[in-house]
């Protein structure tokens, strides 16, 4: 796995209040924008090319790492207007080369090893495939049932799941054909969780894989705070 795309477009409404003067990506963890941890993992992990798929305040990211960060090769997908998940998607993956790009969301960092989910995307001549976290409770969030040889087989929403009980959660990363979404004629203002995953797991093989390491999401604020001590001590 060669390149992947940094969704770093959102409002991040939850946080503005907090972080009101660059997009949520760049959010200062003691005075290191969140995106370099992210850079850093992908860097470790083998990616030399990202497409960074911006919006709101894009410029801020542009001027502070232009198109390098070390040796990763930084491309810009600027929205002109708000696209949903899916649009922001399909307009990055134009200037992806590769047959296959991995997917990762700008505020979420989750320590997965790339190596083992590449490899069951390989093995499965996967369209997609999602890196999903073990969580003791899920009640939280929508969760993920898998079946025989890690193909997913059920989208529980949050509403079902008001029960706390175990479970996997969509962990916000993914591996992609790339020719197959882009030749899905699919609309630009579509959710790429709801109208992608949960509409067609059934029409296609959608398979996942589970870890349990490191996982946190700061775009809500309490995990924001909670990043400041977690990620220096853990990252650098």
């Amino acid at each position: 796995m060669k390149e992947a795309i940094i969704l770093a477009g959102g409002f991040g409404t939850r946080l503005k209040h907090i972080v009101s003067d660059v997009p949520k990506p760049m959010a200062s963890i003691k005075k290191i924008p969140f995106l370099s941890f992210l850079f850093r993992k992908l860097q470790n992990a083998g990616i030399e090319h990202i497409i960074l798929s911006t919006g709101y305040l894009h410029e801020k990211i542009e001027e502070f790492y232009g198109n390098n960060f070390e040796n990763i090769a930084l491309t810009y997908s600027r929205e002109a207007h708000p696209l949903g998940t899916v649009g922001a998607i399909l307009f990055a993956l134009k200037k992806v080369t590769s047959e296959d790009v991995l997917i990762l969301n700008g505020d979420t960092l989750f320590d997965i090893d790339l190596d083992k989910l590449t490899q069951l995307h390989k093995s499965k001549q996967s369209v997609l495939t999602v890196a999903l976290r073990e969580m003791k409770d899920v009640s939280r969030y929508g969760s993920v049932i898998l079946g025989a040889e890690n193909k997913i087989v059920a989208f529980i929403e949050k509403t079902q799941n008001a029960e706390k009980k175990s479970g996997l959660i969509n962990g916000g990363i993914y591996i992609i054909q790339r020719d197959w979404l882009l030749n899905m004629n699919l609309p630009e203002k579509f959710s790429f969780e709801q109208k992608i995953l949960e509409k067609f797991f059934s029409d296609f093989d959608f398979f996942g894989l589970s870890f349990s390491s490191y996982f946190i999401d700061i775009g809500i604020p309490e995990d924001y705070h909670r990043a400041q001590q977690e990620l220096i001590r853990l990252y650098q």
